[in-house]
């Protein structure tokens, strides 16, 4: 019995330390891939692996050499496959600090939801941003400042037809709104749909780039749409919207109506 306390290492708490911290950074990367084009391509690397050892194993020696030399230079790889994914992961963590807390969205609701609805029942095309911990200072200088109280009667006049600034996004933080006008990135996702327009590919544009959330009102009928993390729940009800957006840590789990 002696012998063997000798044989196995003594357990630190260290050790206990690191494990949990690279378990935390693995659940992390999943929660982030999950649902993803980057997931696919994790499946896609793994089947490559698989082919590797295989070839090892039954000695195919051009397959081998090639996947070798491959998967030699998997770190480039990786970062040129996933550069988009690590650089909204790093950013999520950079804008992360003990100093600042997280604007509650949850305080004007149901200011949005009306402004949603209101937007909706004429028809007329609507795209709020929702800041959330990464700032969105590049797309506000893209538009007009209007750091005012966010408010049904001056979101609706912002993108009222006719109006100068309809015409772009609205970016809100806490409760106010930075800027009106404001023009945003489109989506270069090739699996997103070709039946949605240039406001829901600037959503999903936006969401694949950064943590903020964004209601987008289709012109043509209508339809509440909300994106996050590259993701847009289309044909909400106001109630729906209403309930998405006080529980917005948990819209990335939900597919019912994601494109």
């Amino acid at each position: 019995m002696h012998t063997y306390m000798h044989v196995i290492p003594r357990l630190r708490w260290q050790d206990a330390l690191d494990v949990l911290i690279v378990a935390y950074v693995i659940y992390r990367i999943t929660l982030l891939i999950r649902g993803t084009r980057t997931m696919q391509m994790v499946v896609g690397l793994g089947i490559l692996a698989i082919a590797f050892v295989v070839s090892q194993m039954l000695g195919l020696f051009t397959l081998n050499w090639l996947l070798n030399n491959f998967l030699g230079s998997l770190i480039v790889i990786l970062v040129v496959i996933f550069q988009a994914d690590i650089r909204r992961a790093l950013t999520g963590v950079g804008a992360r600090s003990f100093f600042t807390t997280r604007a509650n969205v949850s305080d004007i609701a149901e200011e949005l939801v009306k402004a949603a609805e209101w937007l909706s029942a004429r028809r007329i095309g609507g795209l709020i941003v929702i800041e959330h911990d990464v700032g969105l200072q590049d797309v506000v200088d893209t538009g007009r400042v209007i750091d005012g109280r966010a408010s049904p009667e001056l979101i609706e006049t912002i993108f009222m037809p006719g109006s100068p600034m309809h015409d772009g996004a609205v970016i809100i933080k806490g409760d106010q709104v930075l800027a009106a006008a404001c023009q945003l990135p489109l989506s270069t996702n090739p699996n997103v749909s070709l039946t949605l327009g240039m406001r829901h590919r600037a959503a999903i544009g936006l969401t694949e780039d950064s943590d903020a959330s964004v209601i987008v009102v289709s012109e043509q009928d209508g339809t509440i749409s909300i994106a996050r993390q590259g993701r847009l729940m289309r044909g909400l009800k106001p109630q729906e919207l209403l309930v998405a957006l006080q529980n917005l840590d948990s819209l990335g789990t939900d597919t019912r109506g994601v494109t």
